[in-house]
């Protein structure tokens, strides 16, 4: 029996919070969060990722390509090949980042983030990997393909910004899309490059048909939170003289949480969108790549649901990219003209393609499923579709008579593999699609360190598949990660 109020305090006093950092083993068994690198209101933090795998149809590491290797089936991709895999479940990166109360409830905040290749120590790079493969014939190129992922230091983000917990957050520097976001969010994998086509490719949903728009390198953006609705807004800063990917960008984010389920709906437009390919051959200079410019419209809605150890995503884009707003004559942008891109490599500005506009559809539905507390299941399947979009001299869109049987978009040998198969229509402007298929099973050993082992198929056809050295692939992935 307590004798006084004295006592029935001392018998419920908390006790003190253990010190996470006392061992080694006490804070590799915390959590990144619950156990923070920082003091102050800084806070150092990250991502270590890496593996090996096997794939039947690969292509060699690039230490610059954002996802080192080829997993999802891409132009480059050729023989089997046993190799290190980088970022196969997370992308790679370190960062610092900071919050500090300068009012009641009104924090400065701020992160800087890089995102970095863990087997070569690179930064990721898109444009660099293109570069590093100009004038060379595709069947000896290496794994290569544009991003948002452009720079430095600040590839992931860089901003700095003002935060109330009732009035939302306000921020401005480089940013990544709402859209991106939903990449991750909404993706059975999170968005793993080894397993998801939506986390591998930023041109599918990322980027909403252009994967340089999943990153805004100048921007404002504005998010509000209230009673389970948010809503929010992104712009760019200037356009292409502020290292923007686009003369203007902008999205808008709608969404909430009602018990177990989560929504988010997104409305992007961008004004003259850069995309960037390389020269195999013929290129003016060795940095000089090619540009494709387009105004992209598109909206993007996904959802969550968690019931007891299951999580069902599911989510669909629709992204139509026309004409540029920037005409040279009737039909053509500045062909001929020059563009200096972020990162400082300059690009040819190509003929307009999108004479007649391209529709990209994107549907993927999976599940996460913990069969014990420590271990994880998902799997994913993502379907991607293009409609033919070829101009008027060009296009054919049944086997008819007055067609010419649909010579334009039939069947074709990729020119550059002598003796190759064919692998898609003559044009990659014609009707196309991509089915992909993954599974993979991630183990907790502690709250910062997890085992992951599994699978992704690849497959493309039609427009999608044009001057491919082959259409499929199927690539197994085994790895580590650790947070910090």
């Amino acid at each position: 029996m307590t004798g006084s109020a004295g006592g029935v305090l001392a018998q419920t006093t908390a006790a003190a919070k253990p010190n996470c950092f006392a061992t080694f083993w006490s804070w590799f068994d915390s959590s990144a969060a619950g156990c923070p690198l920082g003091a102050y209101g800084l806070t150092i933090y990250g991502t270590i990722d890496t593996g090996g795998g096997y794939e039947t149809h690969g292509a060699p590491l690039n230490g610059d390509a954002k996802t080192g290797v080829a997993e999802l089936i891409s132009k480059v991709n050729n023989g089997s090949r046993w190799q290190g895999v980088p970022s196969g479940l997370s992308q790679s990166n370190f960062g610092v980042k900071f919050q500090s109360e300068v009012a009641p409830n009104w924090f400065l905040i701020g992160d800087l983030n890089a995102a970095f290749d863990p087997l070569s120590l690179k930064f990721a790079n898109g444009p660099k990997s293109l570069v590093d493969n100009t004038n060379v014939p595709l069947a000896k190129q290496s794994t290569n393909a544009d991003s948002g992922r452009s720079t430095g230091f600040d590839n992931s983000r860089g901003y700095v910004g003002i935060s109330n917990p009732t009035f939302g957050t306000l921020t401005v520097g480089r940013q990544t899309s709402f859209s991106a976001d939903v990449a991750t969010q909404y993706d059975p994998s999170g968005g793993g490059y080894a397993f998801s086509a939506i986390g591998n490719s930023s041109t599918f949903v990322g980027g909403t048909g252009d994967t340089e728009l999943s990153h805004y390198n100048r921007s404002i953006r504005y998010q509000l939170a209230y009673k389970g609705l948010r809503v929010g807004a992104i712009t760019q800063i200037g356009g292409y003289e502020q290292s923007n990917n686009a003369k203007n960008a902008y999205q808008f984010d709608l969404g909430g949480d009602a018990g177990h389920l989560s929504v988010d709906a997104i409305y992007s437009y961008a004004k003259d969108a850069v995309s960037v390919s390389n020269y195999a051959s013929g290129a003016p200079t060795p940095e000089t790549l090619k540009a494709t410019l387009a105004n992209v419209s598109a909206g993007v809605f996904a959802a969550k649901y968690k019931w007891r150890a299951l999580t069902v995503f599911a989510g669909y884009e629709y992204a139509r990219l026309s004409t540029p707003s920037d005409l040279f004559g009737a039909t053509a942008t500045k062909n001929g003209g020059t563009l200096t891109l972020n990162g400082g490599y300059p690009a040819v500005v190509q003929a307009n393609p999108y004479v007649n506009p391209k529709d990209q559809q994107i549907f993927w539905v999976g599940g996460k499923y913990k069969l014990l507390p420590s271990l994880d299941v998902d799997a994913g399947y993502y379907y991607i579709e293009q409609n033919n979009y070829t101009n008027a001299a060009t296009k054919y869109n049944t086997g008819g008579s007055a067609s010419k049987a649909a010579v334009g978009c039939g069947p074709n040998l990729n020119p550059a593999i002598p003796g190759s198969a064919p692998q898609g229509a003559n044009a990659a402007a014609c009707a196309g699609n991509e089915n992909v298929l993954s599974a993979v099973l991630d183990w907790r050993l502690t709250r910062r360190f997890d085992l992951y082992s599994g699978v992704m198929y690849s497959k493309v056809a039609g427009g999608l598949a044009n001057g491919f050295i082959v259409d499929n692939n199927t690539a197994f992935t085994t790895g580590a990660r650790l947070n910090f």
